[in-house]
């Protein structure tokens, strides 16, 4: 299993423009939200647990992201349980509402992704690598960390992957 840094470091490759990260800073928390939504409607019974899809969802995220790192999985575990939050706020409305603010939140968001990736000029990070789908939340968490003038010493080993990448790319590029 890869490690967090290395986890950020092949998602930060796809974000380096500025503008790129502040679109995910909105786009992937409504997509959260959005998918948290969509699947909190839906319920089922286990061992007399009422449970929904966006449930098993999250605990797998929050089990993935503390293995990864238990403070900060643990925060994260935090985020998601707000989400559920909301997601069932809006779940427990009328059918159009449920579907109408959870197809929204999902759509728009991916309006923001777009157009940060179309400032970044690469393609998202989940193109290459499936698991880019959970680290964006994550990705945006630590990102925040950083503007915090927290996590430095990750900030700098995340930079100095990128700038590697990124000269290896050129090269690729120089040599076809």
């Amino acid at each position: 299993m890869k490690t967090m840094l290395e986890h950020l470091s092949q998602y930060a490759f796809y974000h380096q423009d500025k503008r790129n990260v502040a679109t995910h800073f909105i786009g992937i928390p409504m997509i959260v939200v959005g998918i948290t939504t969509l699947l909190s409607r839906p319920h089922f019974s286990l061992f007399d647990l009422m449970l929904t899809p966006a449930i098993l969802i999250a605990i797998a995220s929050g089990l993935f992201y503390i293995k990864l790192d238990f403070i900060i999985g643990a925060i994260m575990s935090l985020l998601l349980a707000l989400s559920l939050w909301i997601a069932n706020t809006l779940a427990a409305q009328s059918v159009q509402i449920w579907l109408m603010s959870g197809i929204a939140l999902f759509v728009i968001g991916w309006v923001f992704q777009f157009i940060g990736h179309f400032f970044e000029g690469k393609k998202p990070a989940f193109i290459d690598d499936i698991t880019g789908i959970i680290i964006g939340p994550l990705f945006v968490f630590v990102e925040f960390l950083f503007v915090l003038g927290l996590k430095r010493e990750w900030e700098e080993k995340i930079n100095v992957f990128c700038s590697k990448k990124n000269r290896e790319t050129a090269l690729l590029t120089t040599v076809n």
